[in-house]
């Protein structure tokens, strides 16, 4: 599957971006609610030519200067605003690489083994494959799937498949529509990173064919960053619990996250004592 490119995602936010909302007059009537082409590149200053061979793909590299302009024009968050960077980076023909298969550093290794077992872990790669976990993030997330499938990268689970293609996983999430949402952004933003990754574009490609959600979702075009929230979880030997998360980026291994989960109430904790018992 083609990932995106700078001029998809430029037009797609200046389609949401009403004249109104950025303090424009509006005269007659309009074919479409966003703004035009000539518009943005006024207010972002930069000329509607130039502003028009970028979403052609046809200006070359844009400066800062101008991305951060545009950005502010079209209301872009910051990993919203990072993913205009990145795009833009991107050449205009774009080689897709096949890379070696990840390793978890030492170190990353070492964290999760310090954590108490009673605490679910998992070390996730760039593409959301699980490369580590501990006993209890196995058992909260994954109890189906065999413990030592992260050692071999043939036998990984991915936590995009888990999500979008397999229905005991997706049965698990009492919040999946929220949480689906914001791992296809998430992946969307990871796109915008590894631009020539062989294995990324096809992942997308087959969550787009194999998951009617997934490309409905994708098709909207969010992009987001991922790093704390909550999930709502049926777990079928414990029962619902709640569950906080957050993400310790692993500076030796740009990409790869170590995510941490506690118990978001008192009845969650039981749960989770429970779980670690059994």
């Amino acid at each position: 599957m083609e990932l995106e490119g700078l001029g998809t995602f430029l037009r797609n936010r200046r389609a949401r971006i009403t004249p109104a909302e950025v303090g424009m007059p509006q005269y007659g009537q309009r074919r479409v609610p966003g703004l035009r082409r000539e518009e943005l590149a006024q207010l972002a200053g930069v000329s509607p030519g130039y502003y028009t061979r970028l979403e052609q793909g046809q200006a070359g590299t844009a400066s800062k200067q101008v991305l951060d302009a545009l950005s502010q024009v079209l209301q872009l968050d910051p990993a919203e605003t990072a993913h205009l960077h990145n795009l833009a980076q991107r050449p205009a023909t774009t080689r897709l690489v096949r890379t070696r298969p990840e390793r978890p550093h030492p170190r990353v290794l070492a964290l999760l083994a310090s954590l108490q077992e009673s605490t679910p872990a998992l070390v996730l790669g760039r593409r959301g494959d699980v490369l580590a976990w501990n006993r209890m993030g196995h058992a909260l997330f994954a109890g189906h799937y065999p413990y030592d499938a992260p050692a071999d990268p043939r036998r990984r689970p991915s936590i995009p498949r888990m999500y979008f293609l397999d229905p005991l996983s997706r049965d698990l999430y009492r919040n999946w529509a929220e949480n689906a949402r914001i791992h296809a952004a998430y992946l969307r933003l990871t796109a915008g990173r590894y631009p020539t990754d062989a294995h990324l574009a096809e992942l997308i490609g087959e969550l787009a064919i194999g998951s009617n959600d997934f490309a409905r979702i994708w098709a909207d075009g969010e992009v987001a960053d991922c790093t704390v929230g909550t999930m709502h979880l049926q777990h079928p030997t414990v029962g619902a619990l709640d569950v906080d998360y957050q993400v310790w980026l692993q500076p030796d291994s740009p990409g790869h996250r170590l995510e941490v989960y506690t118990p978001g109430d008192a009845a969650s904790a039981d749960a989770l004592r429970l779980l670690s018992s059994v």
